[in-house]
């Protein structure tokens, strides 16, 4: 699986990279034919609590699933991305087993 991070307008620090690759790589455990995840990492305006966005692209050989989450933090962000891209994967896999 192929893992592409983009923080936009900020720079990321090394240990939110290596949060977010750890994270993502777990998706694997639940599809295996995992081809790309893209990562876009945003500060929403204004400047409130909740400003930290997370958007997650999952590609698949049959398609491909999204989700986006905004949250106090960026790890919590992308926690909860990946918990929603987790339950479509997991539909997705029950749709081709019927």
């Amino acid at each position: 699986m192929d893992i592409k991070i983009q923080p936009i307008h900020f720079s990321m620090s090394q240990q939110l990279e290596e949060f977010i690759n750890k994270k993502v790589a777990k998706l694997e455990r639940v599809h295996d034919g995992i081809i790309t995840a893209d990562v876009t990492l945003k500060v929403v305006k204004p400047e409130t609590s909740n400003n930290k966005e997370a958007e997650i692209r999952v590609q698949v050989p049959n398609g491909d699933f999204f989700a986006s989450k905004v949250t106090d933090t960026f790890e919590e962000s992308v926690d909860t991305a990946l918990q929603a891209i987790e339950k479509q994967l997991i539909k997705s896999k029950e749709k081709v087993r019927q």
